[in-house]
């Protein structure tokens, strides 16, 4: 019997099988580039474009001018201001604010914590450098702003205990010592008078804008009244505009209609960024009132002035937050301002609800300054 060629038993299961080898070979391809892909860092967690976390831990930070148009910085003849560096290790910086003319009277002042939900914000954006001109000149009040280490990079605790750094520098300065790792006071700006003399540490108020309110209510629990870890500045009174809390448990407004700049997927995207890595919008430093948080009970505070936008999705969330800190027994005022987005102080200083706003805060800080 004549045997079949291996040669042509090869060539003819090659022939059947052509297609399916075809196959085969670029599916392998595909895979071979799928597992290739998966071993490159790709985007795991990104902010609009501003921020991204990509997979081997690494941060991409883009400048906010390069997406939005940025505020023109207002030409203010009222006031004039300084930078100093109040934390060398970190390259962290301050800016003072004082009305002109300077005069031999002591001013109040408001110590100015930014908002941008942890993540971005700092002295030198236009529209905080426009909101802290209008405080002082408002006010006529000294506002110290200070810049404070952001997340990702710097997850939080480290902008709570940035503020508290800068308040102990003010400290050091209020009683002429060297700050340790900041700026000497052998070369104090003040216009015409040393910086020192301008300022009446007596009367001074923590002001604390959306992220910046969250780190005010943190300050405000660990500085306890009158803030005798930091005499001779007395503290006498926390504003707060519409801190950023969170909580696992949606409120009625949080479910409700995005605004027009924010929605709550942007909010949740700050605090997965900004909370110690695996923790939950229940931990302690989003949620005050959250299964995670001591009770505040037996904390004594100092008076809160709480300002809120009507149409702001974080409106109930500080609403609750009011309202448990007034069954506590606390001081609160509580003013919501009908019609209003987040930011709408911020952003719009110079219109006319801002000015009724001002004579609310300048009320209460007035009042309680004694």
């Amino acid at each position: 019997m004549t045997k079949t060629p291996f040669t042509l038993h090869m060539f003819h299961w090659l022939s059947l099988h052509f297609h399916t080898l075809i196959f085969l070979h670029f599916l392998l391809l595909l895979i071979l580039q799928k597992t290739q892909m998966a071993s490159l860092p790709h985007v795991v967690e990104d902010l609009g474009g501003v921020i991204q976390i990509f997979s081997d831990g690494s941060i991409r930070r883009h400048k906010l001018n390069d997406f939005i148009i940025m505020s023109v910085v207002k030409a203010d003849n009222s006031v004039t201001w300084k930078d100093y560096c109040y934390n060398k290790l970190h390259d962290l910086y301050l800016r003072i604010y004082k009305p002109i003319p300077t005069t031999t009277t002591k001013l109040p002042v408001i110590y100015y914590l930014h908002g941008g939900g942890f993540c971005v914000g700092a002295f030198e954006r236009a529209k905080y450098h426009n909101f802290c001109l209008r405080v002082s000149e408002a006010l006529h009040v000294i506002v110290v702003a200070p810049n404070l280490r952001l997340a990702p990079e710097h997850r939080l605790p480290a902008a709570m205990d940035d503020a508290l750094v800068a308040l102990k520098w003010l400290q050091e300065l209020a009683t002429r010592t060297n700050p340790n790792g900041g700026q000497t006071f052998d070369d104090m700006w003040v216009g015409d008078h040393d910086v020192v003399d301008g300022f009446d540490f007596d009367r001074f108020c923590i002001f604390g804008d959306s992220s910046g309110g969250n780190i005010a209510h943190h300050l405000a629990v660990r500085l306890g009244p009158g803030s005798l870890e930091l005499t001779p500045v007395k503290v006498r009174g926390y504003v707060m505009l519409t801190p950023f809390f969170g909580g696992m448990e949606r409120t009625k407004s949080e479910e409700g209609l995005p605004e027009k700049a924010l929605n709550v997927d942007v909010l949740d995207t700050f605090w997965r960024m900004a909370l110690p890595v695996g923790k939950t919008l229940d931990h302690p430093f989003a949620n005050p009132f959250g299964p995670e948080s001591p009770s505040l009970e037996l904390v004594k505070l100092d008076p809160i002035l709480l300002v809120v936008g009507g149409d702001e999705i974080m409106k109930d969330r500080v609403k609750l937050y009011a309202e448990e800190l007034k069954k506590l027994q606390k001081t609160i005022h509580y003013v919501e301002i009908e019609g209003k987005q987040h930011g709408f102080l911020t952003n719009e200083p110079y219109s006319d609800v801002s000015d009724s706003v001002f004579n609310l805060i300048k009320d209460f800080v007035f009042k309680h300054f004694g």
